[in-house]
Parts: C-alpha cells; structure tokens; sequence
C-alpha cells in the first residue's frame, strides 16, 4: 500500500515538475505618480516621477500558466528628496504576486501578476543611520501592486517583456500620493 502510494506520488510530481516554467528577468523602467501639486493632508508634496528605474524579476509558472513569482526595482541614482540637494534618496519596491500567464499566439504570452509587498525609501544623510555604519534612513511601507506584460519571444528562450506595474503604498506621506505607476521593458530567458 505505502509502495502504491509513494509512486503515485512520485508520478504525479514528475508530471508537476516537467510543466514547470520558470522565468528570469532584467528590466529598466520609469515612474509615473500624481505631482507634487497633489499632495493634500500630511503627505508631503514630493512626486516619485521620473528617473530610470532598474531592477530584478523571476517567476515560477507550474499548473495551467498560473504561479507566483517576485521582483525588485530600485531607483537608479539618488535623487533630491522635495529638490533639497543635501537629502538624496532611493526608492525600492519589492513584491511577491501570483502570476498567470496564458499563450496568445506562437511566440507571445500574455503576463498578469498581482500581490503584495513594500516601498523602502532611503534618505541618505551623514547623522542617519540605524547605528549600525549605515549612512540612510529607511521608511517602509506595505502595499499592494498589479501588472500586465506582453512576452515577446524573439528565440525559443529569450523574451522582451513591454511591461506595466500598479503600486498601491499603504500610509505612503513621505510623498504626494499612495499611488505610482511602474513602466518599463524586461529582457529575459525562460527555463523549460
């Protein structure tokens, strides 16, 4: 009984194992958000628009294109927080989100991916610090993000990902708005 069992199993999870895609990626992208103009209340009216944007994404697709997958992206130079040169700082988002990702045609493939995750924004100043020889400030917040790309396979493995991302930060007033809008292109390899 335990023999029958065990390969069943073993079956079941080769068939599993074998439908399995996985996906790496490099990406550069830009930000769009509400104006500074915008901010109402106690968000602080600083804009997260602009600048290049470079980061990381992978997934794991294993049952009928759905799967789950996570990316960071992270703003390339420092930039001038509220135009104040002496306070330059980085945003980093970073999420994890369940992807589904159905064929469109022959070497095209549809991605939607949606999840949750966190901005660190990093404010860089010489009495900043957690005590520990580091030179920023860390603020982080939770949110929830959604997206759609379009993977283009050129060759059997490389894809090209047009791509869009909706971050929705959580108790976001270091800036004018909870809201940012990631756009960008990836260039990836799909393991089969």
């Amino acid at each position: 009984m335990f023999l029958a069992l065990a390969c069943t199993s073993l079956a079941s999870l080769s068939n599993l194992a074998s439908a399995q895609k996985i996906d790496i990626a490099f990406g550069v992208s830009t930000l769009d958000a509400p104006g500074a103009s915008t901010a109402s209340g106690n968000r602080q009216p600083v804009s997260l628009t602009g600048g290049a944007y470079t980061g990381f994404s992978g997934d794991v697709l294993f049952w009928h294109n759905l799967g789950f997958g996570s990316e960071i992206y992270w703003k390339a130079t420092q930039g001038n927080y509220g135009g104040d040169p002496t306070l330059p700082f980085r945003p980093i988002f970073f999420d994890f989100n369940a992807v589904y990702s159905p064929k469109l045609a022959s070497h095209a493939y549809l991605e939607l991916s949606g999840g949750i995750g966190a901005q660190d924004t990093r404010i860089y100043c010489q009495q900043c610090g957690n005590g520990f020889n580091t030179n920023y400030s860390s603020d982080k917040h939770f949110m929830g993000d959604f997206g759609v790309g379009l993977k283009l396979y050129p060759t059997h493995s490389f894809f090209v990902r047009p791509e869009a991302k909706l971050y929705l930060v959580n108790n976001n007033l270091l800036f004018s708005s909870a809201r940012a809008t990631r756009y960008g292109l990836s260039i990836g390899y799909t393991f089969k």
